[in-house]
Protein backbone atom coordinates (compact mmCIF):
# COMPACT_ATOMS: atom_id res chain seq x y z
CA UNK A 1 0.00 0.00 0.00
CA UNK A 2 1.64 3.46 -0.73
CA UNK A 3 2.76 5.55 1.96
CA UNK A 4 1.38 8.66 2.59
CA UNK A 5 4.84 10.11 1.46
CA UNK A 6 3.95 8.83 -2.10
CA UNK A 7 0.99 10.10 -2.88
CA UNK A 8 0.11 12.29 -5.95
CA UNK A 9 -0.10 15.77 -4.21
CA UNK A 10 -1.37 17.60 -7.60
CA UNK A 11 -4.71 15.74 -7.26
CA UNK A 12 -4.83 16.07 -3.29
CA UNK A 13 -4.85 19.67 -4.33
CA UNK A 14 -7.66 19.03 -6.53
CA UNK A 15 -9.77 18.00 -3.50
CA UNK A 16 -9.59 13.95 -4.11
CA UNK A 17 -9.06 12.21 -0.73
CA UNK A 18 -6.81 9.80 0.49
CA UNK A 19 -8.74 6.54 -0.34
CA UNK A 20 -9.14 7.84 -4.27
CA UNK A 21 -5.02 9.01 -3.95
CA UNK A 22 -3.76 5.55 -2.82
CA UNK A 23 -5.49 4.04 -5.92
CA UNK A 24 -3.98 6.69 -7.59
CA UNK A 25 -0.71 5.72 -6.60
CA UNK A 26 -0.66 2.27 -7.55
CA UNK A 27 -1.96 2.66 -10.64
CA UNK A 28 1.08 4.88 -11.28
CA UNK A 29 -0.76 8.57 -11.81
CA UNK A 30 1.14 11.27 -10.62
CA UNK A 31 0.10 14.97 -12.50
CA UNK A 32 -3.63 15.16 -13.18
CA UNK A 33 -4.37 16.07 -17.41
CA UNK A 34 -6.10 18.81 -18.71
CA UNK A 35 -9.50 18.14 -18.28
CA UNK A 36 -8.39 16.12 -15.27
CA UNK A 37 -7.44 19.44 -13.55
CA UNK A 38 -10.01 21.22 -14.67
CA UNK A 39 -13.53 19.46 -14.61
CA UNK A 40 -12.77 17.55 -10.58
CA UNK A 41 -13.27 20.64 -8.76
CA UNK A 42 -16.81 21.36 -10.68
CA UNK A 43 -17.56 18.12 -10.47
CA UNK A 44 -16.71 18.16 -6.74
CA UNK A 45 -18.85 21.67 -6.15
CA UNK A 46 -22.07 19.41 -8.01
CA UNK A 47 -22.05 21.35 -11.00
CA UNK A 48 -23.91 19.97 -13.96
CA UNK A 49 -20.86 19.64 -16.61
CA UNK A 50 -20.70 19.46 -20.55
CA UNK A 51 -17.36 18.40 -20.76
CA UNK A 52 -15.08 18.00 -23.89
CA UNK A 53 -12.11 16.63 -24.16
CA UNK A 54 -10.71 14.52 -27.14
CA UNK A 55 -9.48 10.50 -26.71
CA UNK A 56 -7.02 9.41 -24.67
CA UNK A 57 -7.25 12.31 -22.41
CA UNK A 58 -8.27 10.81 -19.22
CA UNK A 59 -12.22 11.60 -18.93
CA UNK A 60 -13.17 8.57 -17.34
CA UNK A 61 -11.01 9.09 -14.11
CA UNK A 62 -12.25 13.33 -14.46
CA UNK A 63 -16.02 12.47 -13.70
CA UNK A 64 -14.89 9.17 -12.14
CA UNK A 65 -13.02 10.36 -8.87
CA UNK A 66 -15.95 12.75 -8.00
CA UNK A 67 -18.45 10.77 -7.87
CA UNK A 68 -17.23 7.69 -6.16
CA UNK A 69 -15.58 10.30 -3.14
CA UNK A 70 -19.29 11.55 -2.98
CA UNK A 71 -20.77 8.33 -2.74
CA UNK A 72 -22.37 6.84 0.57
CA UNK A 73 -21.37 3.21 1.09
CA UNK A 74 -24.54 2.54 3.60
CA UNK A 75 -26.62 3.18 0.63
CA UNK A 76 -28.08 1.38 -2.26
CA UNK A 77 -27.77 2.44 -6.45
CA UNK A 78 -26.66 6.27 -6.44
CA UNK A 79 -24.75 6.33 -9.71
CA UNK A 80 -25.58 5.50 -13.28
CA UNK A 81 -22.98 5.64 -16.40
CA UNK A 82 -24.13 5.41 -19.88
CA UNK A 83 -21.99 4.60 -22.38
CA UNK A 84 -22.37 3.27 -26.22
CA UNK A 85 -21.09 0.52 -26.81
CA UNK A 86 -20.48 -2.91 -24.97
CA UNK A 87 -16.57 -2.50 -24.73
CA UNK A 88 -16.29 1.05 -23.29
CA UNK A 89 -19.10 0.22 -20.69
CA UNK A 90 -16.53 -2.78 -19.64
CA UNK A 91 -13.57 -0.42 -19.78
CA UNK A 92 -15.09 2.39 -17.72
CA UNK A 93 -16.11 -0.33 -15.17
CA UNK A 94 -12.75 -1.57 -14.85
CA UNK A 95 -11.11 1.56 -14.47
CA UNK A 96 -13.40 3.16 -11.80
CA UNK A 97 -12.96 -0.15 -9.79
CA UNK A 98 -9.37 0.54 -10.06
CA UNK A 99 -10.01 3.77 -8.79
CA UNK A 100 -12.55 2.62 -5.99
CA UNK A 101 -9.95 -0.23 -4.71
CA UNK A 102 -9.94 0.99 -1.37
CA UNK A 103 -12.86 1.96 -0.72
CA UNK A 104 -16.41 0.12 -0.55
CA UNK A 105 -17.72 1.11 -3.35
CA UNK A 106 -19.37 -1.74 -5.52
CA UNK A 107 -19.75 -1.19 -9.28
CA UNK A 108 -21.29 -3.21 -12.06
CA UNK A 109 -21.92 -3.24 -15.53
CA UNK A 110 -24.84 -4.18 -17.48
CA UNK A 111 -25.04 -4.64 -21.06
CA UNK A 112 -26.14 -6.79 -24.05
CA UNK A 113 -24.79 -10.06 -25.59
CA UNK A 114 -24.39 -11.06 -21.99
CA UNK A 115 -26.70 -13.26 -19.92
CA UNK A 116 -29.39 -11.87 -18.21
CA UNK A 117 -29.29 -14.04 -15.14
CA UNK A 118 -25.78 -13.02 -14.54
CA UNK A 119 -25.99 -9.40 -14.68
CA UNK A 120 -29.35 -9.32 -12.41
CA UNK A 121 -27.02 -11.56 -10.01
CA UNK A 122 -24.76 -8.54 -10.32
CA UNK A 123 -27.19 -6.34 -9.19
CA UNK A 124 -28.81 -8.00 -6.49
CA UNK A 125 -25.40 -7.51 -4.65
CA UNK A 126 -27.00 -3.93 -4.16
CA UNK A 127 -24.19 -1.74 -6.59
CA UNK A 128 -23.55 1.68 -5.92
CA UNK A 129 -22.89 2.00 -9.00
CA UNK A 130 -24.21 1.14 -12.52
CA UNK A 131 -22.53 1.25 -16.07
CA UNK A 132 -24.51 -0.03 -19.10
CA UNK A 133 -25.80 0.26 -22.06
CA UNK A 134 -28.64 2.42 -23.36
CA UNK A 135 -30.57 -0.76 -24.38
CA UNK A 136 -29.94 -2.68 -21.26
CA UNK A 137 -30.33 -0.67 -18.60
CA UNK A 138 -33.25 0.31 -20.32
CA UNK A 139 -34.49 -2.95 -20.69
CA UNK A 140 -33.80 -3.83 -16.77
CA UNK A 141 -35.72 -0.53 -15.97
CA UNK A 142 -38.89 -1.90 -17.88
CA UNK A 143 -38.71 -5.12 -16.23
CA UNK A 144 -38.05 -3.23 -12.74
CA UNK A 145 -35.51 -4.92 -11.79
CA UNK A 146 -33.07 -1.35 -12.06
CA UNK A 147 -34.40 1.69 -10.01
CA UNK A 148 -33.04 4.80 -11.03
CA UNK A 149 -35.78 7.10 -9.55
CA UNK A 150 -33.42 8.15 -6.87
CA UNK A 151 -30.23 8.58 -8.19
CA UNK A 152 -28.10 11.09 -7.61
CA UNK A 153 -25.58 11.28 -10.72
CA UNK A 154 -26.06 10.55 -14.09
CA UNK A 155 -23.16 10.46 -16.56
CA UNK A 156 -23.21 10.17 -20.60
CA UNK A 157 -19.86 9.39 -21.73
CA UNK A 158 -18.88 9.51 -25.40
CA UNK A 159 -22.51 11.56 -25.82
CA UNK A 160 -21.69 12.16 -29.77
CA UNK A 161 -20.87 8.24 -30.16
CA UNK A 162 -24.18 7.61 -28.64
CA UNK A 163 -26.58 10.01 -30.97
CA UNK A 164 -24.37 8.48 -33.97
CA UNK A 165 -25.74 4.90 -33.41
CA UNK A 166 -29.01 6.52 -32.51
CA UNK A 167 -29.77 6.34 -28.89
CA UNK A 168 -31.27 9.58 -28.51
CA UNK A 169 -34.80 8.15 -28.04
CA UNK A 170 -33.29 5.40 -24.87
CA UNK A 171 -31.35 8.31 -23.34
CA UNK A 172 -34.23 10.63 -22.97
CA UNK A 173 -36.23 7.96 -21.13
CA UNK A 174 -33.83 6.86 -19.05
CA UNK A 175 -32.68 10.48 -17.84
CA UNK A 176 -36.57 11.26 -17.74
CA UNK A 177 -36.83 8.55 -15.00
CA UNK A 178 -35.01 9.78 -12.64
CA UNK A 179 -37.05 11.81 -10.25
CA UNK A 180 -34.65 13.08 -7.44
CA UNK A 181 -32.52 16.32 -8.05
CA UNK A 182 -28.87 14.58 -9.49
CA UNK A 183 -25.69 15.92 -10.86
CA UNK A 184 -25.63 15.15 -14.73
CA UNK A 185 -22.57 15.51 -16.41
CA UNK A 186 -21.87 15.06 -20.11
CA UNK A 187 -18.60 13.93 -21.63
CA UNK A 188 -17.69 13.56 -25.56
CA UNK A 189 -15.03 14.51 -28.21
CA UNK A 190 -17.54 16.64 -29.32
CA UNK A 191 -20.10 19.27 -28.23
CA UNK A 192 -22.36 20.41 -30.84
CA UNK A 193 -25.78 21.99 -30.97
CA UNK A 194 -27.36 18.26 -31.15
CA UNK A 195 -26.34 17.63 -27.96
CA UNK A 196 -26.75 20.79 -25.99
CA UNK A 197 -30.20 20.64 -27.34
CA UNK A 198 -30.44 16.88 -25.70
CA UNK A 199 -28.68 17.92 -22.89
CA UNK A 200 -30.78 21.31 -21.93
CA UNK A 201 -33.87 20.02 -20.54
CA UNK A 202 -32.19 17.27 -17.95
CA UNK A 203 -29.14 19.76 -16.91
CA UNK A 204 -29.50 23.11 -14.60
CA UNK A 205 -27.38 25.97 -16.11
CA UNK A 206 -24.31 23.37 -17.02
CA UNK A 207 -20.51 24.11 -16.64
CA UNK A 208 -19.10 23.72 -20.28
CA UNK A 209 -15.49 22.54 -19.70
CA UNK A 210 -13.63 22.38 -23.18
CA UNK A 211 -10.03 21.50 -23.08
CA UNK A 212 -10.00 20.40 -26.84
CA UNK A 213 -9.96 24.13 -27.48
CA UNK A 214 -10.65 23.01 -31.49
CA UNK A 215 -7.11 21.24 -31.61
CA UNK A 216 -7.15 17.32 -32.04
CA UNK A 217 -5.14 15.26 -29.32
CA UNK A 218 -2.93 13.98 -32.06
CA UNK A 219 0.49 15.54 -31.46
CA UNK A 220 2.04 12.91 -30.54
CA UNK A 221 1.12 10.55 -33.02
CA UNK A 222 3.84 9.88 -35.87
CA UNK A 223 1.19 10.14 -39.04
CA UNK A 224 2.03 8.81 -41.99
CA UNK A 225 0.51 7.02 -45.48
CA UNK A 226 1.65 4.85 -47.96
CA UNK A 227 0.03 4.42 -51.25
CA UNK A 228 -1.00 0.64 -52.48
CA UNK A 229 -3.71 -0.71 -54.32
CA UNK A 230 -5.83 -3.08 -52.82
CA UNK A 231 -4.02 -6.02 -54.00
CA UNK A 232 -1.06 -5.08 -53.07
CA UNK A 233 -2.25 -4.11 -49.13
CA UNK A 234 -1.60 -7.19 -47.23
CA UNK A 235 1.94 -7.38 -48.26
CA UNK A 236 2.74 -4.00 -47.71
CA UNK A 237 1.13 -4.91 -44.26
CA UNK A 238 2.99 -7.76 -43.47
CA UNK A 239 6.62 -5.48 -44.11
CA UNK A 240 5.32 -2.88 -41.79
CA UNK A 241 4.57 -5.50 -39.03
CA UNK A 242 7.91 -7.48 -39.38
CA UNK A 243 10.19 -3.82 -39.91
CA UNK A 244 8.49 -1.95 -37.02
CA UNK A 245 7.79 -4.98 -35.13
CA UNK A 246 4.93 -2.73 -32.60
CA UNK A 247 4.13 -4.74 -29.41
CA UNK A 248 0.61 -3.70 -29.72
CA UNK A 249 -1.21 -2.76 -32.79
CA UNK A 250 -4.45 -2.39 -33.87
CA UNK A 251 -4.97 -2.55 -37.53
CA UNK A 252 -9.00 -1.11 -38.78
CA UNK A 253 -11.05 -2.19 -41.40
CA UNK A 254 -14.21 -0.89 -42.43
CA UNK A 255 -16.06 -3.65 -42.67
CA UNK A 256 -17.05 -6.81 -40.83
CA UNK A 257 -16.15 -9.30 -43.75
CA UNK A 258 -12.95 -7.40 -44.46
CA UNK A 259 -11.81 -7.65 -40.74
CA UNK A 260 -12.49 -11.36 -40.68
CA UNK A 261 -10.68 -12.25 -43.46
CA UNK A 262 -7.93 -10.00 -43.00
CA UNK A 263 -7.33 -11.75 -39.52
CA UNK A 264 -7.48 -14.84 -41.05
CA UNK A 265 -4.56 -14.28 -43.65
CA UNK A 266 -1.93 -12.55 -41.05
CA UNK A 267 -2.99 -15.62 -38.81
CA UNK A 268 -2.40 -18.05 -41.45
CA UNK A 269 1.37 -16.06 -42.10
CA UNK A 270 2.04 -16.80 -38.32
CA UNK A 271 1.22 -13.71 -37.56
CA UNK A 272 -0.60 -13.60 -33.73
CA UNK A 273 -3.75 -11.77 -34.75
CA UNK A 274 -7.47 -11.90 -33.66
CA UNK A 275 -10.41 -10.02 -35.03
CA UNK A 276 -12.79 -8.36 -33.19
CA UNK A 277 -16.15 -6.64 -34.76
CA UNK A 278 -20.57 -6.38 -34.40
CA UNK A 279 -21.09 -10.02 -35.68
CA UNK A 280 -18.78 -11.68 -33.25
CA UNK A 281 -20.42 -13.58 -29.86
CA UNK A 282 -19.95 -11.54 -26.98
CA UNK A 283 -18.07 -14.11 -25.20
CA UNK A 284 -15.22 -14.18 -27.80
CA UNK A 285 -15.22 -10.56 -27.98
CA UNK A 286 -14.73 -10.28 -24.44
CA UNK A 287 -11.88 -12.64 -24.91
CA UNK A 288 -10.21 -11.14 -27.46
CA UNK A 289 -10.37 -8.04 -25.28
CA UNK A 290 -9.16 -9.50 -22.46
CA UNK A 291 -5.97 -10.67 -24.28
CA UNK A 292 -5.32 -7.66 -25.86
CA UNK A 293 -5.37 -5.88 -22.68
CA UNK A 294 -3.04 -7.81 -21.00
CA UNK A 295 -0.49 -7.53 -24.03
CA UNK A 296 -0.89 -11.28 -25.18
CA UNK A 297 -2.48 -10.46 -28.14
CA UNK A 298 0.05 -8.88 -30.84
CA UNK A 299 -1.94 -7.41 -33.65
CA UNK A 300 -6.07 -6.60 -33.09
CA UNK A 301 -7.77 -6.50 -36.57
CA UNK A 302 -11.18 -3.85 -35.77
CA UNK A 303 -14.12 -2.40 -37.14
CA UNK A 304 -15.00 1.55 -36.48
CA UNK A 305 -17.14 -0.62 -33.34
CA UNK A 306 -13.81 -0.35 -31.73
CA UNK A 307 -12.87 3.11 -32.31
CA UNK A 308 -14.12 5.03 -29.07
CA UNK A 309 -14.52 1.27 -27.25
CA UNK A 310 -10.82 0.62 -26.85
CA UNK A 311 -8.60 2.14 -23.89
CA UNK A 312 -5.52 -0.22 -23.98
CA UNK A 313 -2.08 1.57 -22.67
CA UNK A 314 0.89 1.08 -24.82
CA UNK A 315 -0.73 0.47 -28.24
CA UNK A 316 2.35 1.49 -30.61
CA UNK A 317 0.57 1.31 -33.85
CA UNK A 318 -2.41 1.90 -35.86
CA UNK A 319 -2.75 0.69 -39.09
CA UNK A 320 -6.09 2.11 -41.41
CA UNK A 321 -6.02 -0.84 -43.67
CA UNK A 322 -8.89 0.63 -45.27
CA UNK A 323 -8.61 4.28 -45.00
CA UNK A 324 -12.62 6.13 -43.61
CA UNK A 325 -14.44 8.13 -44.92
CA UNK A 326 -15.29 10.17 -42.24
CA UNK A 327 -12.33 12.18 -41.40
CA UNK A 328 -13.66 12.09 -37.82
CA UNK A 329 -13.62 8.44 -37.66
CA UNK A 330 -9.68 9.03 -38.15
CA UNK A 331 -9.30 10.81 -35.54
CA UNK A 332 -11.01 8.53 -33.15
CA UNK A 333 -9.03 5.35 -34.59
CA UNK A 334 -5.80 6.61 -34.19
CA UNK A 335 -6.25 8.18 -30.85
CA UNK A 336 -6.17 5.09 -29.45
CA UNK A 337 -2.02 5.84 -29.55
CA UNK A 338 -0.01 8.08 -28.68
CA UNK A 339 -2.07 8.48 -25.43
CA UNK A 340 -1.38 10.31 -21.96
CA UNK A 341 2.32 11.66 -23.73
CA UNK A 342 3.55 8.42 -25.60
CA UNK A 343 4.38 8.08 -28.68
CA UNK A 344 2.44 6.26 -31.39
CA UNK A 345 2.40 5.17 -35.16
CA UNK A 346 -0.39 5.77 -37.55
CA UNK A 347 -0.26 4.59 -41.41
CA UNK A 348 -2.73 5.06 -43.44
CA UNK A 349 -3.30 2.62 -47.07
CA UNK A 350 -4.66 4.96 -49.83
CA UNK A 351 -5.02 4.05 -52.88
CA UNK A 352 -4.79 5.70 -55.66
CA UNK A 353 -8.06 7.34 -56.41
CA UNK A 354 -8.67 7.95 -52.38
CA UNK A 355 -6.58 11.42 -52.36
CA UNK A 356 -9.63 13.13 -51.63
CA UNK A 357 -10.09 11.14 -48.11
CA UNK A 358 -6.50 12.10 -47.41
CA UNK A 359 -7.22 15.65 -48.46
CA UNK A 360 -9.97 15.64 -45.84
CA UNK A 361 -8.65 14.48 -42.89
CA UNK A 362 -5.33 16.92 -43.66
CA UNK A 363 -7.83 19.62 -43.80
CA UNK A 364 -9.58 18.29 -40.07
CA UNK A 365 -6.37 17.59 -38.40
CA UNK A 366 -4.71 21.41 -39.78
CA UNK A 367 -1.26 19.32 -41.27
CA UNK A 368 0.22 17.35 -44.30
CA UNK A 369 0.22 13.72 -43.91
CA UNK A 370 3.67 12.98 -45.11
CA UNK A 371 4.38 9.98 -47.70
CA UNK A 372 5.93 6.75 -46.23
CA UNK A 373 7.97 4.15 -48.12
CA UNK A 374 7.95 0.77 -47.10
CA UNK A 375 11.68 -0.80 -47.47
CA UNK A 376 10.97 -3.93 -49.95
CA UNK A 377 7.87 -3.06 -51.38
CA UNK A 378 7.55 -2.54 -54.98
CA UNK A 379 3.86 -2.36 -56.35
CA UNK A 380 2.88 -5.39 -58.34
CA UNK A 381 2.10 -4.34 -61.59
CA UNK A 382 5.79 -2.06 -61.48
CA UNK A 383 7.25 -5.87 -60.08
CA UNK A 384 5.38 -7.57 -63.08
CA UNK A 385 6.93 -4.74 -65.74
CA UNK A 386 10.42 -5.77 -64.09
CA UNK A 387 10.21 -9.47 -64.61
CA UNK A 388 8.91 -8.94 -67.99
CA UNK A 389 12.19 -6.67 -68.72
CA UNK A 390 14.59 -9.29 -67.43
CA UNK A 391 12.89 -12.48 -68.78
CA UNK A 392 12.13 -10.91 -72.09
CA UNK A 393 14.35 -12.55 -74.94
CA UNK A 394 16.99 -10.54 -76.54
CA UNK A 395 15.27 -8.55 -79.87
CA UNK A 396 17.41 -8.69 -83.13
CA UNK A 397 17.23 -5.91 -85.98
CA UNK A 398 15.26 -7.73 -88.91
CA UNK A 399 18.26 -7.22 -91.60
CA UNK A 400 19.85 -9.48 -88.52
CA UNK A 401 17.74 -11.94 -87.64
CA UNK A 402 17.32 -12.51 -91.75
CA UNK A 403 20.66 -13.24 -91.55
CA UNK A 404 21.63 -14.84 -88.62
CA UNK A 405 18.09 -17.14 -88.90
CA UNK A 406 18.89 -21.19 -88.92
CA UNK A 407 16.55 -23.76 -89.69
CA UNK A 408 15.17 -23.58 -85.81
CA UNK A 409 14.49 -20.10 -86.22
CA UNK A 410 12.38 -20.31 -89.61
CA UNK A 411 8.49 -19.56 -88.83
CA UNK A 412 6.71 -22.83 -89.29
CA UNK A 413 4.83 -23.71 -92.50
CA UNK A 414 1.20 -21.86 -92.34
CA UNK A 415 -1.38 -24.82 -92.56
CA UNK A 416 -4.11 -24.06 -95.20
CA UNK A 417 -7.27 -22.26 -94.42
CA UNK A 418 -10.38 -25.06 -94.05
CA UNK A 419 -13.51 -23.64 -94.13
CA UNK A 420 -14.33 -24.95 -90.62
CA UNK A 421 -17.02 -26.49 -88.74
CA UNK A 422 -19.54 -23.94 -89.06
CA UNK A 423 -19.26 -24.58 -93.00
CA UNK A 424 -20.04 -28.14 -92.95
CA UNK A 425 -23.43 -29.45 -94.50
CA UNK A 426 -25.99 -30.69 -92.29
CA UNK A 427 -26.80 -34.00 -92.12
CA UNK A 428 -29.69 -34.99 -93.88
CA UNK A 429 -32.02 -36.21 -91.82
CA UNK A 430 -33.34 -39.83 -92.10
CA UNK A 431 -36.81 -40.65 -93.70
Amino acid sequence: MPKHADLPKPFAELGIDVEFLKALAKMGFTEPSEVQSKLIPVALAGRDILGQARTGTGKTAAFGLPILQRLDPAERLQALCLAPTRELAVQVTAELRRLAVFSKIRIVTVYGGQKVAAQLHQLGRKPHFVVGTPGRVLDFMNRRVLDISRIRFAVLDEVDRMLDIGFRDDIKRILSRITEPHQTIFVSATIDEEIRRLAGPFMKDPEFVNVSRDRLTVDEVEQSYVTTEEHDKFRVLRLILEQENPPVAIVFCRTKHAARKLAKKLFDAGIDAKEIHGDLMQRKRERVMELFRRHQLRVLVATDLAARGIDVSAISHIINYDIPEDPEVYVHRIGRTGRMGARGVAITFVRGEQGKELTNIEKLINREVPRRDVRGFEPAEAQHRHDERRHRPERKPPELAAATAGPSDAEPPKKPKTLGGRFRPSRRRRR
